[in-house]
């Protein structure tokens, strides 16, 4: 899912800053950075917004007072230098509240915030991250996109898991195998072990109940895995 979303603050620092931000969140996209609401309304009605990241303190209108005039408003995290705002905010049904200065870990929880609240309002969007050619997976402080077809297969390491990928590189997420289960396409990838998941279009061969990619890499096929691994076999052989 992609969020589109606008930045507002009087302030040319903080708006480059929330500007930098947004672009750099992978389901974040950036409509438009304005230093007004009154600058911002044009776009607003014009276009679909999702989320707006809003200033509290600004001359002409501050941005309660400007969310409260809208109608059909788009989803709210308000970023302020002063914490009194914070319950007045949250009076608007504010998704979150961003206390200045503004760190990206900071920026990146509200935004995973707004990102569930999207997903529960629409069921319909975890599908399409189910179905979709690529994932967002967060390793090494940085969020990376990587394609499903690259990978090759998962491997489960307790609280991690190690993503495999054809270029011989290897991502770490913080992230359990059952969850990526849920995520991958199931017509493409399938669970064959406690600890592994594997890419179907990727497998070279299967010898004695183990599969073999490129590179002598093998893996098991465990006896709770094995019924639907071999379905799987006979459903593409030729025999």
């Amino acid at each position: 899912m992609i969020i589109k979303c606008l930045a507002i603050d009087d302030e040319p620092l903080a708006l480059s800053k929330m500007s930098n931000y947004i672009s750099k969140t992978p389901f974040l996209e950036l409509k438009g950075a304005f230093r007004s609401g009154f600058d911002a309304m044009e776009l607003i009605s014009s276009q679909k917004i999702d989320l707006m990241f809003v200033d509290i303190n600004m001359p002409d209108i501050n941005g309660l007072d400007f969310v409260k005039t809208l109608h059909n408003k788009p989803q709210v995290i308000f970023t302020t230098a002063f914490s009194e705002y914070a319950i007045e905010g949250f009076k608007l049904d504010a998704l979150d509240y961003l206390l200045k200065p503004i760190g990206y870990n900071e920026f990146l929880k509200a935004a995973n915030k707004a990102l569930k609240y999207f997903e529960s309002v629409d069921p319909d969007l975890k599908k399409e991250v189910s179905s979709s050619e690529y994932l967002f997976v967060k390793a090494d402080y940085k969020i990376a996109r990587i394609s499903v077809n690259d990978i090759i297969y998962i491997e489960g390491m307790r609280e991690y898991v190690r993503i495999h990928l054809d270029d011989s590189k290897s991502l770490m997420p913080l992230i359990s195998l059952r969850i990526l289960e849920e995520k991958l396409p199931s017509d493409r990838f399938m669970r064959v072990h406690r600890s592994y998941i594997v890419n179907l279009g990727k497998i070279k061969t299967v010898e004695h109940n183990r599969i073999v990619f490129e590179g002598k890499v093998y893996i098991p096929v465990s006896e709770q895995y094995k019924e639907a691994f071999q379905k799987f076999l006979s459903s593409h052989s030729l025999e």
